[in-house]
């Protein structure tokens, strides 16, 4: 006779598999959730996990302190954000470095734009605000060694690229200029080449966000060459008269030079008249 195994033996009356059972899919469910969930919470706890390797407990709580007694007004407690200032979850050292060190933060009156002016902390205050913020959720952090890395970028590239992505607010010779709704293109003449890092990575004001998938390390180091570059040429055609452009200044130089033809033929028609 043929035996009968444990595979072919039928399931007792009543009897059903695990994986048949009605509460198994939601097990799966269940475990499928929290293995998605603690994959993305690592994922995202990394650029914190960065920024506390630079940034000691003693800095990190010096920045606390400094934000809840400056900041915390308008940005929250938490830096989570109020009515009268923005989330800072996600903004990142770098975004802090830029606005607090050119003295747009903390802000002293609301108004279309923040203004730049004196930074009302030192070097070292800035860097603990940065490290607090950075350890809130990361962000971009502040770029190093900008000043040695850009001497060694492509010029005409860096030229191009500027044209094609800034120009058309800052000016073709990084002067700024007037936008909409009461807000203007900063100059970037006086501004440092971290600080222009910066901003191409955080998008300050109406700049929008030039990540490293939209311009390479290599390509915003390259435009901050094309700046400086043009921030040191002279003028080889006399006054500059702030690089307006070259439309603006040849009519500036046309009513200039039609005065002086002006004055002159009414000079000239007076004295003739005297001797008359």
């Amino acid at each position: 006779m043929r035996s009968r195994s444990a595979a072919g033996t039928p399931p007792r009356p009543g009897s059903r598999p695990w994986r048949r059972r009605p509460f198994s899919r939601y097990a799966l469910l269940l475990l499928a959730l929290v293995a998605v969930g603690g994959f993305y919470a690592g994922v995202q706890s990394s650029p914190q996990a960065d920024a506390a390797q630079g940034a000691s407990k003693a800095q990190i709580d010096q920045g606390r302190e400094l934000f809840q007694t400056s900041c915390a007004s308008c940005h929250g407690i938490n830096g989570q954000g109020t009515s009268t200032g923005p989330s800072l979850y996600g903004a990142g050292a770098a975004a802090v470095d830029f606005q607090v060190g050119t003295g747009r933060m903390p802000l002293s009156q609301p108004g279309a734009q923040a203004h730049s002016k004196a930074p009302r902390f030192t070097q070292a205050q800035i860097d603990a605000i940065a490290a607090y913020i950075q350890s809130l959720s990361g962000g971009p952090d502040i770029p190093r060694g900008v000043d040695q890395k850009y001497s060694d970028a492509d010029l005409a590239a860096g030229g191009q690229l500027f044209r094609a992505n800034c120009m058309q607010c800052h000016n073709f010779a990084g002067e700024g200029g007037a936008l909409s709704n009461g807000k203007y293109a900063p100059a970037l003449t006086t501004s440092t080449s971290t600080h222009m890092y910066e901003a191409m990575l955080t998008g300050p004001e109406n700049m929008p966000v030039f990540s490293d998938q939209t311009l390479t390390p290599d390509e915003k180091l390259s435009i901050i060459k094309y700046v400086k570059t043009i921030k040191s040429d002279p003028n080889p055609g006399g006054h500059g008269l702030g690089r307006i452009g070259p439309v603006s200044e040849g009519l500036v130089a046309w009513l200039v030079g039609i005065g002086v033809c002006v004055v002159a033929a009414m000079w000239i028609t007076a004295k003739k008249k005297q001797e008359d």
